[in-house]
């Protein structure tokens, strides 16, 4: 490695920008020498606050400006948060590597004294579909915004819930906040997305080999099986798919299934997890129409 600094590319919000610094401490502790900078970028899902994910389709709306800037060679390394990825790196581009994963579940924000939540805001197909199951009688809407922001309008009464990520919580320090409450979501209610909670590191296919034996590698077998799926599936980030490999067993949801499932997955190789993945999507009928 002869650079003496390296930039990280990151989106402007609160979370991201935690995210960039939690990358920047990670690096600078494995790699001694070097200095980090962080490079702030705007992206499409940033500014359009007006739009709905799920109509957009969702896909890259968050990191395709961040990636540019490695491309173009504004910055060395994009920091993204993994569940925000394409399913397929982008011609020239890869992941190099994982933080180690925090906290991968889902957290029900509710506002206080309200059992069963007439109203919940999220712009998650994957949330809807598997809250909808405890919340059958619930009206749904969409929530756009910061976490912070996205508190606010739950405490003003925008609605009278919603669900964010438990590791966004705990990178920006939030445990709690007036006049909600927060409960943990456990694997056999609400699979998470896939690569929720991890903090993935993208730069170009040419620079990938010299960063990937300092992240974390379990994190990196986890969340490739988890968007192995996704590859396979066709399908991206906003979908109402979902999936989570954890101590040998990987559990999912798709729309049409009454619960999620698990099954034990204990594959390592690159064949040999393929070929488990075709074949849990062959025997659950997980593919999608095209």
């Amino acid at each position: 490695m002869n650079k003496t600094t390296l930039r990280l590319a990151s989106r402007g919000s609160p979370l991201a920008l935690a995210q960039a610094e939690l990358t920047a401490a990670f690096l600078k502790q494995r790699m001694p020498s070097v200095s980090v900078e962080i490079v702030k970028i705007e992206t499409r899902g940033d500014v359009n606050l007006s739009w709905s994910l799920e109509k957009q389709g969702g896909s890259g709306l968050f990191t395709i400006e961040v990636e540019r800037a490695v491309r173009e060679g504004s910055a060395d390394i994009a920091v993204h948060s993994a569940k925000d990825l394409p399913s397929r790196d982008s011609e020239g581009m890869a992941v190099a590597g994982y933080l180690p994963r925090a906290n991968p579940l889902d957290i029900l924000v509710v506002r206080e004294n309200i059992q069963h939540p007439a109203t919940i805001a999220t712009g998650s197909p994957r949330r809807r579909a598997q809250a909808q199951r405890m919340f059958p009688k619930t009206t749904w809407s969409e929530i756009r915004g910061n976490v912070n922001t996205r508190l606010n309008k739950i405490a003003q009464g925008t609605a009278d819930a919603t669900f964010l990520a438990a590791a966004g919580l705990e990178r920006l320090g939030i445990s709690g906040y007036g006049g909600l409450i927060f409960k943990a979501m456990r694997l056999e209610e609400m699979v998470p997305a896939a690569g929720q909670g991890a903090i993935a590191l993208q730069t170009t296919q040419a620079n990938a080999e010299r960063y990937r034996e300092i992240f974390c590698q379990e994190t990196a077998h986890a969340v490739g099986i988890e968007r192995r799926f996704l590859a396979r599936l066709g399908i991206g980030c906003h979908s109402a798919f979902a999936v989570h490999w954890t101590k040998g067993h990987v559990w999912f949801f798709q729309e049409r299934m009454q619960q999620p499932h698990s099954v034990p997955f204990a594959q390592t190789e690159e064949d040999d997890i393929n070929f488990a993945v075709d074949a849990l999507i062959e025997e659950y009928e997980l593919a999608y129409e095209s």
